[in-house]
């Protein structure tokens, strides 16, 4: 028996593009909600999980679908498998590791973007990841996250809010 997947002429009766495509477009900016919302060692696990769920149910979106919005959607849902199963398995260690380096790379996740967003609440982290790493409008992130689009506005606004307060702390006054 042959799967759908096998089927490349079926996608492309339907109007879809290959799923190499999807990838190629869409996988840095799940890549950056992923390193957003789980930090970045995680993030690699999320986004492939990410992918390998997409694939699978890709033959069956609509093709008016918005594709971003979709991946974020499956994105979360893995970055919350992934916070649960942390919490369930918690590793003891003898020492502490050394922290991360930093590279002084712009954008970087050696930098400490990360050690802030992650003293957000989790919805606000992951408001303020979709919203302004992953680009996507509030009425999408409200239908994600549940609630409404002005809930998530404020969760986002809320989460810049202590940033900006976060980063001011760590350097009186210095542009970032």
């Amino acid at each position: 028996m042959t799967s759908h997947l096998a089927r490349p002429e079926r996608l492309l009766s339907m109007g879809q593009q290959p799923f190499e495509a999807i990838v190629a477009r869409y996988g840095p900016v799940v890549l950056r909600v992923c390193r957003a919302v789980l930090g970045p060692t995680a993030a690699e696990d999320a986004w492939s999980e990410t992918f390998l769920s997409a694939m699978q149910a890709y033959p069956d979106l609509r093709p008016e679908s918005n594709v971003e919005a979709w991946l974020v959607t499956i994105a979360h849902r893995k970055a919350i498998d992934a916070v649960r199963a942390e919490a369930r398995h918690p590793i003891t260690m003898e020492a502490l590791p050394e922290p991360p380096a930093s590279d002084g790379v712009p954008g970087g996740w050696g930098s400490d973007l990360w050690a802030a967003l992650s003293t957000l609440p989790f919805k606000q982290r992951e408001t303020v990841a979709y919203h302004y790493l992953a680009g996507l409008r509030y009425a999408d992130i409200a239908s994600i996250l549940g609630g409404s689009p002005d809930a998530a506005r404020r969760a986002a606004a809320d989460g810049i809010a202590a940033l900006r307060k976060i980063y001011t702390d760590l350097d009186e006054g210095a542009p970032r």
